[in-house]
């Protein structure tokens, strides 16, 4: 078909809408050229569902953008015709295709590439929508249907060279390069009649020859007219340049039925998806690859999906079939498998190799036995109502591993029927099975598994032992009682235990714990069996209580953490134990926290927590009602005495000033330069050396001021900002105010 009868068709085709009337509309006025309408129509619609390709078939042409306007311009269109898909295309262009991109490409001589990938020939041969068909009511799906739905399409490799067993045919492009003593490199085409003509050498024949004969027939020729490549002084090598498309038909159970047109090295499998995959209904492992009415070769699909196998995807040729029957025996695996669906199964795969399609047992699965629930036929059936049965089907751990061991189990196998539903158990929840519970001092509690011959000593062992401060004196077993006539929920009983329980040992392998309560000797105890769904309780010791640590810091003559004698030791005592109090203590400044949380650390401490505690009653009257009882992680920090008074805030000049005793307020905000003018008189505060806060405080015409000690901090807040005059906005109210004012006048005249 030469371009200008392209040109016209693509014109003509134009002249429609973008979606494309169907071609058999066409067939009275484009009869004599159906066949390449109905190509050129598919490949219009492919590319309008992927711009993206015009994109990359200029990319391959190899023409600049300068190149490809000036062709167009050339061939009469407008050369920016396809600028939204070059790559210096404005921000923003949208890349759409329609009829006058097809034709632009035609004119560029790019359609031809088009054609080498994978497309579909809109045939009349009754496509099916996949939205029509429906997924099988039990929710599984069928192994390997949904391989082959996949957005982007598996097609062959169109790169590199051709596989040696390549057979050549009409519309192949070979390249034929001599060097050495001949410079030549000369394009071939494979004509329609399968043959090729080589200037100097002649017609040959190379229809149906793989590249290997076609070397050797060239050899032969070539040494006929050229004789260096007898002695050895030029050489020749031959390949393929571009491939030509075979027109293959996919029928029988695939969701797009139809004819396509394949790369010429594409295989059955490229063919299948193509035409969408199997659908539901179909055979996976008979998919039959006919050629001349014969069956050339038997695609197993489960072998492909399952091992990666591919025997039987052949090559195809220019009118190879693939056909797909309807399915044949099936079953369906759920349960405690990897991969829950419906099989295919060939006539010689049994149970085992089903479990093993499955991907086999998952961690949780029950592995004593497999239900198969099967569907009687008809002379199988017993009288009544009953048309199904449930074989039960005893699972062996693997000894001797072979053919029937999946993991570490041997699976029988046996013979499934059409419609057989496989059901691999998983395991009993804990709590649906028989288990043990544990609670109270220990590791881990929590319920367990029951086992004939399981004792409390093994349940303890299972929960890591019991917990610093534990009682193994007794323990306390809950167990189901035999009569509940009574209404009884439980029987309550306690049962020894000794120092053998315990779960850590010495150096010399004999077992300790805690200081506290004796626990009797190793020995004592026997052994407790438990029963299913027992109970036990483990106590904690009687006032048992680990150490409680405080902490005083300063100036002690020992400062560092101490351990709490008695739970009514007070901070008198903690100060005589810490070696009393040192000549440079400031006993006034001291200041005592106390946290609820457990890890206190020295200098953690923050004023949310200060206890208002004043040392100097404390060590006065010790034991008095101020002088408190000690809690775990409580904090005294008795600091150096300071003979200064820190003033900051809103003053001229911030300062430490030296404490003068009966000196007022105002002598040390005087001494820091006096207020700025942006102090807040009013809220002036002191903070003594303990921590405790005072403000000055004013009624009417009199003041009351709080009396820095030393050690204190003085702080003069600033006033309240605010905010700055609207210069605008004042004369506008202004402005209202006096419109007001003239109209209240007007009206009382």
């Amino acid at each position: 078909m030469s371009l200008g009868r392209i040109t016209q068709l693509g014109r003509c085709l134009a002249s429609y809408s973008r979606a494309l009337v169907p071609l058999a509309a066409l067939t009275l006025t484009l009869g004599a050229i159906r066949p390449i309408a109905a190509q050129t129509a598919a490949q219009l619609a492919q590319l309008q569902q992927n711009p993206e390709l015009v994109q990359q078939y200029l990319q391959q042409s190899g023409l600049s953008t300068d190149q490809i306007r000036a062709e167009l311009l050339a061939r009469g269109y407008p050369p920016n015709l396809l600028d939204s898909f070059l790559d210096d295309a404005p921000p923003g262009t949208q890349s759409q295709v329609n009829p006058q991109t097809w034709l632009g490409l035609q004119a560029l001589g790019l359609d031809s590439l088009v054609a080498e990938g994978l497309e579909q020939l809109q045939t009349q041969t009754g496509m099916v929508d996949r939205g029509e068909l429906a997924e099988p009511d039990s929710g599984l799906l069928v192994f390997g249907s949904d391989a082959f739905r996949r957005s982007t399409l598996f097609q062959p490799n169109l790169s590199g060279p051709v596989p040696p067993n390549y057979r050549l045919g009409p519309g192949d492009q070979l390249v034929l390069v001599l060097t050495g003593d001949v410079e030549m490199a000369q394009e071939l085409n494979v004509t329609r009649e399968g043959f090729i003509v080589i200037p100097q050498v002649g017609q040959l024949s190379v229809s149906n020859l793989t590249m290997s004969q076609l070397e050797a027939l060239l050899r032969q020729r070539l040494s006929q007219s050229y004789s260096g490549i007898r002695t050895g002084t030029t050489h020749f090598d031959v390949t393929v340049a571009r491939l030509r498309t075979n027109q293959v038909f996919v029928t029988g159970e695939v969701v797009q039925p139809g004819a396509y047109q394949l790369s010429s090295v594409a295989r059955a499998l490229n063919a299948l998806y193509a035409a969408g995959g199997p659908t539901e209904l179909a055979n996976f492992r008979t998919v039959e690859v006919r050629r001349q009415n014969e069956t050339v070769a038997v695609l197993d699909v489960y072998r492909y999906l399952l091992r990666g196998d591919t025997e039987g995807d052949i090559m195809l040729e220019q009118g190879d079939i693939i056909f797909v029957p309807t399915q044949g025996r099936r079953v369906s695996v759920t349960g405690a498998v990897v991969r829950p669906a419906i099989y295919e199964i060939a006539e010689d795969e049994t149970l085992t190799d089903v479990v093993r399609m499955a991907g086999g047992f998952l961690p949780d699965a029950e592995l004593s036995r497999i239900s198969v629930f099967r569907t009687l036929s008809l002379g199988d059936r017993p009288p009544g109502p009953v048309s199904r049965a449930a074989i039960d089907v005893p699972l062996s751990a693997a000894t001797d591993p072979d053919s029937t061991t999946i993991g570490r189990v041997n699976v029988p196998p046996l013979r499934l029927e059409n419609g057989d539903s496989v059901v691999v158990n998983y395991t009993i929840a804990l709590l649906q099975s028989l288990f043990v519970t544990i609670d109270g001092m220990v590791t881990k509690p929590g319920t367990y598994p029951w086992r004939q011959g399981i004792t409390l000593r093994d349940l303890l062992l299972l929960a890591r032992g019991p917990v610093v401060g534990a009682d193994l004196n007794v323990a306390e077993i809950a167990r189901l009682p035999s009569d509940r006539a009574r209404g009884e929920l439980a029987r309550r009983f306690r049962v020894p235990m000794d120092s053998t329980y315990l779960y850590r040992r010495d150096a010399a392998g004999r077992y300790v714990g805690a200081a506290g309560r004796s626990f009797p000797a190793a020995g004592t105890a026997p052994e407790v069996p438990l029963d299913p769904f027992d109970m036990v309780t483990i106590f904690r010791q009687p006032e048992f209580e680990l150490q409680r640590t405080v902490w005083i810091a300063g100036e002690v003559l020992f400062p560092g953490p101490y351990a709490l004698m008695r739970k009514d030791e007070r901070v008198s005592e903690l100060v005589e134990r810490a070696g009393g109090l040192l000549p440079t203590a400031h006993v006034a400044g001291a200041r005592f926290f106390r946290r609820e949380a457990r890890g206190f650390a020295l200098g953690d401490g923050t004023e949310s927590n200060r206890v208002n505690l004043q040392l100097e009653s404390v060590m006065a009257s010790s034991g008095g009602a101020t002088d408190i009882i000690l809690q775990p992680a409580d904090s005294l920090m008795i600091p150096e005495y300071d003979p200064t008074v820190r003033v900051e805030g809103a003053v001229t000049a911030p300062a430490s000033v030296l404490y003068v005793e009966g000196a007022n307020l105002e002598y040390y905000i005087g001494n820091a330069g006096g207020y700025a003018r942006s102090a807040d008189k009013g809220r002036v505060a002191v903070q003594a050396a303990n921590g405790s806060a005072a403000v000055r405080r004013k009624f009417l015409f009199f003041s009351r001021d709080p009396t820095p000690g030393p050690g204190s901090f003085v702080y003069v807040p600033p006033k309240p900002e605010s905010p700055p005059l609207n210069p605008t906005q004042l004369l506008a109210a202004v402005a209202s105010i006096i419109t007001s004012v003239v109209a209240i006048i007007a009206i009382v005249r």
